[in-house]
Parts: C-alpha cells; sequence; structure tokens
C-alpha cells in the first residue's frame, strides 16, 4: 500500500497523533510502521549508533534532535546497521546525511532535511524517553506509521488496510 496514511487517517483519526508536515522521505521504503524506541540527543549521535545495533524487530526509531540543523545524526553506515538489524525505519526531528545512498536502502527515513555535517561522538543523550515534536507527545512503545503523505502514532497497533 503506497498511501497507507490517508487511510489510517480515515478510519482512525481520533486515535492517531498527526505530526505536523515537517518530515521528508530519505529511505528506499516509503511506507513503514511499527512500535517505537525514542531517543533525545542533539548533535550527538552516540545512541542512534548504540541502537541501530541492537536487533530492531520491526521497530521504528525515533531520534529528537530538537530540530538542530547543524549536524546529521544519521548517515549511510547507521542506516545499513539498521537495515541490517531488522529495524522497520528511522524517524529523525533532525537532519540526515548520505542522502542519494538513503534512497537506495530498503529502509524507512523520514528526516526534517539534509546537512552534510557528521555529529561529535560524546556519549549524550537519552534513552526510552518521552519526547515532544511540536507540541506533539510520543512516547515509547506507542506505534508510529510514516508514508509520503507524513507520520503519525497511536497508542496501539491499528489494522492496516488491505489493498
Amino acid at each position: 500500500m503506497l498511501d497507507l496514511l490517508p487511510e489510517l487517517c480515515d478510519e482512525y483519526l481520533d486515535e492517531l497523533t498527526v505530526f505536523p508536515p515537517i518530515f521528508r522521505q530519505f529511505g528506499g521504503q516509503s511506507v513503514f510502521y511499527g512500535p517505537v524506541m525514542t531517543l533525545r540527543c542533539p548533535e550527538d549521535n552516540s545512541l542512534v549508533r548504540r541502537w541501530v545495533s541492537q536487533p530492531g524487530e520491526g521497530r521504528v526509531l525515533l531520534v529528537d534532535g530538537g530540530g538542530g540543523d547543524r549536524r546529521a545524526l544519521l548517515g549511510d553506515n547507521l542506516a545499513k546497521l539498521a537495515m541490517d538489524n531488522g529495524w522497520s525505519g528511522i524517524v529523525v526531528y533532525g537532519y540526515v546525511r548520505d542522502a542519494a545512498t538513503l534512497a537506495t536502502l530498503p529502509l524507512g527515513i523520514q528526516a526534517l532535511g539534509a546537512m552534510p555535517v557528521k555529529t561529535d561522538k560524546r556519549g549524550l543523550g537519552e534513552e526510552g524517553v518521552e519526547v515532544e515534536i511540536q507540541g506533539r507527545v510520543i512516547k515509547p512503545g506507542q506505534y508510529l506509521y510514516a508514508d509520503d503523505n507524513g507520520v503519525v502514532v497511536a497508542d496501539r497497533a491499528l489494522p492496516l488496510p488491505l489493498a
């Protein structure tokens, strides 16, 4: 299904938190979904590396970089690790790099934009925390759904439309 979100919004809008339309598609897999794991790590992707190196089990990694545009929190090497370890996708409230390579990977990736500068590795950040993106609160364990129409979260796994 290429347009999952319109179908989910038509059927379950009262159960969804709809993200603002600020994210762009970067991965080669445009439709992705799964339980959310959250990270907060402005300008430091040490935690991103740690989590994508672990079994993803179909989850979606939500990286709250505070919307900062000075450093990329995800690049091709970490995206390949995520793909190899079974993550469904990654949403970055911040920036990514290696955009052309990311587009070739069968992994869902959405972010605010591209920035060629890598992060410092200082081991900073928080994991498994409630994050807020422009007034929308996301908690670990919620279910995130994404496609070319945007990003939404729900408190439970929703039945996927047949198509």
